[in-house]
């Protein structure tokens, strides 16, 4: 993969969810794997996170979340950037999300979701390969 340019990450936590140890272990080992990485803080909106991926230029949006919002927090976060026309953002995350909603939040367009254990590794090269095949400006 030869991009012109870093991956962009946009790591947010949003909601009341003040836990964002993973958020920042995720956004480390971006970094180390080489890419731009942007983090939000805690308690933030699905509207400012997608505010913030288009000043920032974005790749991808990676959200963490462990309060149980998770439905609403991707989906509301989805419906933004389609009105914002983010078709070429990549929307995964990552918390303490059980299976049967992972596969109805994939259903509705949101990437991968990382549950606990999982390596940043893989988190990284599933973010590069789904780059390499989306960004429209190399």
């Amino acid at each position: 993969m030869d991009l012109k340019r870093p991956i962009r990450v946009l790591i947010a936590k949003v909601g009341l969810d003040g836990h964002d140890r993973g958020a920042k272990v995720i956004a480390a080992a971006l970094r180390d794997e080489g890419m731009e990485v942007i983090y939000t803080g805690l308690r933030q909106t699905p509207e400012t996170v997608v505010q913030t991926a288009l000043q920032e230029d974005v790749d991808a949006i990676g959200i963490s979340i462990l309060s149980g919002a998770h439905n609403t927090v991707f989906a509301k976060t989805l419906q933004i950037m389609k009105e914002k026309q983010l078709d070429d953002v990549l929307l995964f995350g990552g918390g303490v999300i059980p299976e049967e909603d992972i596969e109805h939040l994939q259903s509705i367009g949101v990437g991968r979701l990382f549950t606990p254990g999982t390596s940043t590794k893989e988190c990284a090269d599933y973010i590069k390969e789904w780059v390499s095949k989306n960004r429209k400006n190399f």
